[in-house]
């Protein structure tokens, strides 16, 4: 990533129409890894800010929003964050998919008691700082995801019933995270998505296996590793638990997401067709009111998704 990269100028662009309110923007997503961005494709951004109320209102100050400042003040505070499009000069500078959430939030859903996996599954995957408002603010949040993917096996444990290598834990993690999501791609998007960051899981959990070698937790066997003791049902049907409710959180997340996402709807279509190789045609009715009469084709688009993403 470099200095004059399009996902940079459009942070550098974020960041100048709010006011001072950003503590950092990060990107995550298919941009970042490579993992078949169409050309239309939405850079994936974290939003970190001090409080909603002041990013929300210099955002609108400098007319990059569209909704009123107390209702998507309200909405950050309800299963945060909040999704918006940033999308200046009508989109010809880009588009940004930004999670807003404030450095509260962040930690929270980062630590040990998150209540689902919304933002850990995202962020214990390869993420880049595309902007900080000071060294220490970088310092912080590369300290918040060190701590976050330091824990993965945590919940990972009751996941791996197999020895694995560190390649192989992010490989099964991407599988559990993806599963605790309804999402519109093909059936093989974790594996994909794994293909273009394994370097990454080899990298970067190496140590939190030997970590938990040292702790007690696992045992070495040759190169790969496997829980030292036998998982008991009742951690089991816990962390099965947790992942339930964090999927029932990420689809209440939807209809927020219909509020504060601008033109979310060919956003998703646009989404649904890159990843299916389908045509969606909608009717009028499901693009007047797709709340209500587009739940049929959604339904029918998650049940029959491909086993295989199509390949360009």
């Amino acid at each position: 990533m470099t200095e004059s990269s399009p996902a940079e100028a459009l942070a550098g662009r974020l960041v100048a129409a709010a006011g001072g309110s950003v503590r950092a923007v990060l990107l995550y997503g298919s941009q970042l890894h490579g993992a078949r961005p169409g050309r239309h494709s939405a850079f994936d951004f974290v939003v970190l800010v001090d409080q909603y109320r002041a990013f929300y209102r210099a955002q609108a100050n400098a007319g990059e929003l569209h909704r009123p400042v107390w209702l998507m003040t309200a909405l950050a505070r309800v299963l945060p964050p909040n999704t918006i499009a940033f999308a200046p000069d009508s989109g010809l500078a880009g588009i940004a998919k930004c999670l807003i959430v404030s450095v509260r939030d962040f930690e929270r859903a980062l630590g040990p008691r998150a209540s689902d996996h919304f933002l850990l599954g995202r962020l214990v995957q390869r993420v880049h700082t595309l902007w900080a408002r000071s060294e220490a603010d970088a310092a912080w949040v590369g300290s918040q995801l060190a701590a976050a993917r330091a824990g993965v096996l945590t919940w990972m444990v009751p996941y791996l019933d197999e020895a694995v290598d560190a390649a192989g834990l992010g490989r099964r993690l991407l599988e559990v995270c993806y599963r605790g999501e309804f999402r519109p791609e093909a059936e093989d998007r974790a594996h994909r998505i794994f293909e273009t960051q394994a370097d990454h899981f080899r990298d970067t959990f190496l140590s939190v296996l030997e970590r938990g070698v040292a702790s007690g937790a696992m045992a070495r066997e040759g190169d790969r590793y496997r829980p030292s003791t036998p998982v008991s049902s009742a951690e089991r049907r816990r962390w099965r638990r947790h992942f339930r409710r964090s999927k029932t959180r990420a689809t209440l997340r939807w209809f927020k997401h219909t509020v504060t996402f601008a033109n979310w709807l060919p956003y998703v279509v646009r989404k649904v067709e890159r990843h299916t190789g389908r045509t969606i045609e909608l009717t009028r009715l499901e693009r007047t009111l797709p709340l209500i009469f587009l739940w049929p084709r959604a339904f029918h688009v998650l049940l029959t998704r491909p086993k295989k993403e199509i390949r360009s």
